[in-house]
């Protein structure tokens, strides 16, 4: 029987362009990547990012199971939507693969305001944080932090930026495996 789950791709502030890992997975595997689109990627809202979350994990868990596939404040979002979701919903996501998490507490960016704090409330599924040594995004000790209070793995590949199209990880492989292991 063919693998059903549907990864549901949660792309960060200003969204994720056509080198990001993000969207080079969506490109090789269309029927099991689909990106959760946010209506203001440049003014995100919690509520609004939230509720597309949400509505595109109900839509996909009548296919079969989700595990979502979040980067910086995708990460944040999934936290915030996983603290708020009815535990039904929730229990259609089999995991998640939580990759730069922005430390929006610390972040001095005003559009990133509405995401503060961060929910930092125990994932009711399997999860791994992953976070560089270099992020400018998150500290590691920050990221360590998050991982601990989500309950997750957390990995820490060394220095690579924000885990984004700038780190050059290209089809990033290393983040395929970590997937794969959820």
């Amino acid at each position: 029987m063919p693998d059903r789950t549907t990864h549901l791709v949660l792309p960060g502030y200003g969204n994720s362009g056509p080198e990001h890992w993000q969207t080079r997975w969506e490109t090789a595997e269309p029927r099991s990547f689909r990106r959760v689109e946010q209506a203001d990627w440049d003014h995100p809202r919690r509520t609004d990012w939230v509720a597309r979350v949400d509505a595109a994990v109900a839509a996909a868990a009548a296919d079969g199971p989700v595990v979502l596939v979040a980067h910086s404040l995708g990460c944040v979002t999934a936290a915030h939507w996983a603290a708020t979701a009815p535990a039904g919903r929730t229990a259609a996501v089999r995991g998640a693969l939580l990759v730069a998490p922005a430390d929006v507490d610390t972040a001095e960016v005003p559009e990133l305001a509405d995401f503060r704090p961060v929910a930092l409330a125990r994932l009711p599924f399997p999860a791994v944080v992953v976070s560089s040594t270099d992020d400018p995004w998150v500290s590691a000790e920050r990221a360590r932090a998050f991982a601990a209070a989500w309950g997750a793995r957390y990995v820490e590949p060394g220095a690579y930026g924000h885990l984004n199209a700038d780190s050059g990880l290209g089809d990033w492989p290393e983040g395929r495996e970590l997937l794969a292991g959820l």
